[in-house]
């Protein structure tokens, strides 16, 4: 039916989000805008929905590999914020960098009762998603929640509406059924005119500041600071 359902499936790597995945995530969320979709369903496999960025190997990456990667998720998570489509996020285990982001995109954001969210990005000076996370939880949540860089915990992701609604795991399929219904309360053309009216568009300088936080001297060094403090 209208429904897609997609899964990150790299368990073993916590749905880290490596560039094979980045690329198939592309793939189907393009196939969506084009098949009717009119409710995608984004989840993860196993223990944790993502881990977020994967640093497997990015030692061996040039700085121009590493900025082409943060950049090839940028467009992803563009993509999905500005779908034509209701978006539902069903966030379970420890959710972490662009792992968040890519929830954050979501229009809809459900979390298991015990799922903690962090976004320490800035702590290696990588801007990624600071307007669309401030455009879901208010400025003043945006700012407290990016230069802490503290595990926010569900309580609290509910209590500043990273995620609207918690629910166990076992109660979804519900979850999934009443999103249908509302995805598809109006027709497509209509959905697609209210959802490109009630999102800013900030794409140019979303990109415009990524792009500035990668190419300062020093990427590399910043992430591995960065991981060994950690």
């Amino acid at each position: 039916g209208p429904v897609t359902l997609l899964t990150l499936n790299r368990p073993e790597k916590a749905n880290a989000l490596s560039p094979d995945l980045v690329e198939a995530l592309h793939a189907s969320i393009g196939e969506a805008y084009r098949d009717g979709t009119r409710l995608l369903v984004l989840s993860g496999n196993g223990p944790h929905f993502s881990s977020g960025f994967d640093f497997t190997d990015f030692e061996d990456a040039s700085e121009g590999d590493l900025l082409r990667r943060f950049v090839r998720i940028e467009q992803l998570l563009q993509a999905l914020y500005h779908a034509p489509f209701a978006a539902l996020g069903l966030a379970h285990g420890k959710n972490f960098g662009t792992g968040v982001d890519l929830l954050v995109a979501c229009g809809m954001r459900i979390a298991a009762p015990d799922a903690p969210f962090r976004m320490p990005g800035l702590r290696f000076g990588v801007q990624l998603g600071t307007r669309r996370l401030a455009a879901r939880i208010g400025t003043d949540h945006a700012r407290a929640l990016l230069a802490a860089s503290k595990t926010a915990s569900a309580a609290h992701a509910l209590s500043i509406g990273l995620v609207p609604r918690r629910t166990p795991r076992d109660r979804w399929g519900e979850d999934i059924v009443a999103e249908r219904a509302r995805a598809t309360a109006l027709g497509a053309a209509a959905a697609a005119r209210l959802n490109n009216a009630t999102v800013i568009d900030s794409r140019h300088q979303d990109m415009a500041d990524l792009v500035a936080s990668l190419v300062e001297p020093g990427l590399r060094d910043r992430i591995r600071t960065f991981r060994e403090r950690a």
